[in-house]
Parts: C-alpha cells; structure tokens; sequence
C-alpha cells in the first residue's frame, strides 16, 4: 500500500478550518478515485507541550500506479484547488509507502 499524507499546522481560527474541511474538502477528497481507506487524526500534546501540527489526514491506496492514476483526476484536481484556497500556508503533502503488521 502507498497513502497520500497532509499534515496540518493549526490554523489560526480552527472553527472556520474545521467547518470548511468537514463539509467541503473531506467531501472533495471522498470522490478521489482509488481510495482503499482514509484515517483522520487530530493532534492535541505532545512530549514538550505544543504539538508541531494540528492534524494529519491520510489516504491508502492499493499500490503507487493506482496512486499517480488518482493524482491526475479530475476529483484530485479538485480537491487539490480547494486545499490551496484555504490551507495552502498550512499544508505539507507527502507520498509514503505504507506496511502494516498483523
């Protein structure tokens, strides 16, 4: 499995982040072609305080070809203008193989 990753730092007014990520980007990012599974995950400490981001979010894909297949869609493209119109300056992407044990 490979996942695309976000990470995001915490954005200086986290109600207006959350309302337009739940009812409009998440939506956006649901339609993306080849998703196998989606993990959301909000950071609330860390070891010395302040954790460095505010959220992580995570999509799986079945292999890389799959992955570079939904990255050219237009559901992706989408997603992709929407990302940059409200997190652009607080959003790291990244691409990852994934192993999972049993």
């Amino acid at each position: 499995m490979v996942k695309l990753v976000v990470l995001y730092k915490k954005p200086a007014d986290v109600q207006a982040f959350e309302d337009h990520f739940s009812s409009v980007h998440l939506q956006l990012m649901e339609q993306v072609p080849g998703i196998v599974k989606t993990e959301l995950t909000r950071f609330f400490a860390g070891p010395t305080g302040e954790p460095p981001y505010y959220m992580l979010f995570e999509a799986y894909f079945a292999d890389r070809a799959t992955l570079e297949a939904a990255l050219q869609s237009p559901e992706n493209r989408a997603a992709d203008r929407d990302l940059m119109s409200f997190a652009q300056d607080m959003a790291t992407v990244m691409f990852a193989d994934a192993y999972e044990s049993k």
